[in-house]
């Protein structure tokens, strides 16, 4: 089983090896997607953690007795076709490849189950046509 997660860090917690623990501990593997960590600081990090059902929630709940905040990323990327330029700016930036041009029409084309949500897009697009649901 597959979830989507951010995980937001105390200050205390930044140096803890969540990833190696989540590994080592509980047998899930950790995909991380976006992170924003800095010393001192409040950090997050979206992942993606693959493992068994129970021993995905013994994670979470391992996570959130160390004081870290964890929430479902239920994130969606929009695009507003009357917006959209079709320039191709985003495709560059898509580190998935979920947004591309179509060959033939040169039109924009985006394949939602590619989509990690990085949000990389968002600030590429020249005429803000890209944003998410929430």
């Amino acid at each position: 089983m597959k979830k989507r997660v951010t995980l937001t860090f105390p200050r205390r917690s930044i140096q803890m090896p969540v990833t190696y623990r989540l590994a080592k501990d509980f047998n899930v593997a950790a995909n991380i997607i976006r992170a924003q960590v800095a010393p001192n600081q409040v950090g997050t990090l979206v992942v993606e953690l693959s493992g068994d059902i129970d021993q995905l929630e013994e994670a979470i709940d391992w996570m959130q007795s160390q004081g870290i905040n964890v929430s479902l990323a239920s994130r969606e990327i929009l695009i507003d076709e009357a917006v959209c330029v079709d320039c191709g700016l985003c495709t560059g930036v898509c580190p998935t490849a979920a947004l591309t041009l179509n060959p033939e029409t040169f039109y924009l084309t985006f394949t939602r189950s590619r989509c990690i949500v990085c949000e990389q897009c968002i600030s590429a697009c020249p005429v803000q046509a890209i944003s998410t649901n929430l």
